[in-house]
């Protein structure tokens, strides 16, 4: 994430100064994906998890409510949202040509629809297929990070032979896993010998487009609402508060002829999903503006998102109620007023006060998260694939302590195993 904004002292910095980070950025990426990871792997153990610590809406067909667990992806969103003044800003203020920013963000987002429909599919049918499931979706998630790796040495001249070296490993391994993943969309099968992709007619099969396609979605519309308005405070909270009142209007039916809702969902997908995204665009602009330098300013217009978002959140909870699965705004608010609390934390703790050793190590792998989830989704079908399977099952029995002690392992495992690929030069760039 090349950045534009502050050193620990507030100040601020153009974003064509060089590749400076937001620490308290990274460590939060960092911390929300541990506890995805940590979250998804707890699941596995089943019903000796307690009710708080699981979705709300896996113990509660009914109702209105939410648990700790339904924040992690919508502050994962938010955190897009932080990002892109960063990213975009970047690019806008070396100068490259609009078509060219345009042309990246749309890559972008087909790659992590691509990659996301991929895995919503991840369990094909063994006996159509004709191989073991887990042995397809291992070389998916591997041929995934393949085809988006980015190998650079740590020290070396840009233009010399050792960094060219590195270029041409990195051409090989993104040629061969997009290759790698065009073929087994195509080898899918599944119950009824159905496929991924059909040509005649042309159709792509799925029934949503998982964590990485609602992400890709999100990423779509809160990058156009970056390009149109950059760092405008009140356009940016128009636009989000706008955003959200396309789900009431879906909801009413307003979207039922609209081609587009064909597609994706209008008022869940592109309202208030990406409406938390362009919160943390929101957000995230204060890191830039000139009026708010100091920590104190930043520090006051962040509780005044807080309390905003929560009151908002409170007041139209009687419209719809909580719910992550239907992404209903009292939920998208509440997740914005609670995952800006948590930046503002980390923010004073790596940013402010000379504290930063407290959050280091997870904005370490915080720069690189994407991979990170990859792998740890990869875990379940490598551990099948080596008949671990059971194994690794019965290290959460019999109690909640077990269960709790590998989710907890695992996620710092898989974080470590992304910080050291990090240091020694491999990315993700998805």
């Amino acid at each position: 994430m090349k950045t534009a904004a502050k050193t620990s002292t507030g100040s601020a910095r153009p974003a064509a100064a060089g590749p400076v980070r937001i620490t308290s950025i990274d460590s939060l990426r960092g911390f929300v994906m541990f506890m995805m990871i940590y979250v998804n792997d707890l699941a596995g153990a089943g019903k000796i998890v307690p009710d708080w610590m699981v979705h709300f809406s896996e113990r509660h067909s009914t109702g209105s409510g939410m648990t700790f667990v339904d924040l992690v992806f919508p502050a994962f969103l938010f955190l897009v949202g932080m990002s892109l003044p960063f990213g975009l800003g970047a690019r806008i203020s070396r100068g490259e040509p609009l078509w060219k920013t345009l042309l990246h963000i749309a890559v972008r987002t087909l790659s992590l629809l691509f990659v996301g429909i991929l895995m919503v599919n991840e369990s094909p049918n063994s006996e159509k297929l004709g191989w073991p499931a887990a042995l397809w979706s291992t070389l998916m998630y591997l041929s995934a990070i393949f085809a988006f790796s980015s190998l650079s040495p740590r020290r070396t001249d840009a233009a010399g032979p050792r960094a060219r070296f590195f270029a041409t490993i990195t051409a090989i391994l993104r040629v061969a896993g997009f290759t790698t993943l065009i073929w087994l969309a195509f080898a899918w099968r599944g119950e009824n010998v159905q496929r991924i992709i059909t040509l005649s007619p042309f159709c792509i099969h799925t029934d949503w487009y998982g964590i990485l396609g609602l992400i890709g979605w999100a990423y779509l519309a809160g990058a156009i609402v970056f390009l149109i308005f950059r760092g405008h405070r009140t356009a940016l909270l128009g636009c989000m508060v706008l955003l959200l009142c396309l789900y009431p209007a879906d909801k009413n039916h307003a979207f039922d002829n609209f081609w587009l809702a064909h597609y994706v969902g209008i008022g869940e997908t592109l309202g208030a999903q990406a409406a938390i995204t362009v919160g943390g665009l929101l957000l995230a602009s204060i890191l830039l503006a000139a009026d708010t330098v100091s920590v104190r300013a930043r520090v006051r217009f962040t509780f005044c998102f807080i309390a905003g978002t929560a009151a908002a959140a409170w007041l139209v909870n009687g419209l719809y109620g909580i719910s992550k699965n239907n992404a209903t705004p009292s939920w998208c608010l509440w997740a914005c007023a609670i995952t800006a609390a948590l930046w503002l934390l980390f923010y004073l703790l790596s940013d402010v006060w000379p504290l930063g050793f407290v959050a280091k190590p997870l904005a370490v792998a915080g720069q690189n998260v994407l991979l990170a989830y990859l792998l740890s989704e990869m875990l379940p079908s490598a551990l099948d694939l080596f008949h671990l399977g059971d194994w690794y099952g019965r290290l959460a029995a019999p109690d909640l302590s077990h269960a709790v002690a590998r989710s907890v392992g695992c996620g710092i495992i898989v974080l470590g195993a992304t910080a050291g690929l990090n240091r020694l030069g491999f990315r993700l760039k998805l």
